[in-house]
């Protein structure tokens, strides 16, 4: 049994203003297009999304030439309008849990654009990920929100 603590950031600029972003994050129709795995074997279900503080957000994926299946889970802790989005998030493959991170989302208007800081904080659970995975991982969805907000 082991425990790794770790912390990374990520920065990105987007060509739209910051509540552009921000509903790119917290609209129900608009997440589920870019907040997926970004696999060709994988097959996401549902995002369920209940952007509120206190809220809860979750979205499981079939990872099927792998066998397993991945599990995201996070409740909103702080959520300021086209400002901030604070999350905290366990992470699972099948019953057993990965991860347990806090994420927080910045957006910075930047000229007629948007400057994206996201800061997580994690705690990675008996060697089954590690923060350069999670980077990873967090890069590969900014491809996508990229790809989306063109």
């Amino acid at each position: 049994m082991s425990v790794q603590h770790d912390t990374f950031t990520v920065e990105r600029v987007y060509p739209k203003p910051p509540a552009a972003v921000f509903a790119a994050w917290s609209s129900a129709e608009a997440k589920p297009k870019w907040f997926v795995a970004p696999h060709e074997n994988v097959t996401s279900g549902p995002l369920e999304l209940d952007f509120r503080v206190g809220g809860r957000e979750s979205i499981s994926n079939d990872w099927t030439r792998e066998g397993f299946s991945s599990h995201y889970n996070a409740t909103y802790h702080d959520i300021v309008p086209n400002e901030r989005i604070v999350t905290a998030y366990t992470m699972h493959i099948d019953d057993r849990q990965l991860s347990v991170s806090v994420a927080t989302m910045e957006f910075h208007a930047e000229g007629t654009g948007t400057r994206l800081v996201i800061t997580e904080s994690g705690v990675f659970l008996d060697g089954h990920a590690d923060v350069q995975g999670r980077e990873q991982g967090t890069n590969l969805l900014l491809d996508q929100l990229t790809e989306v907000l063109g």
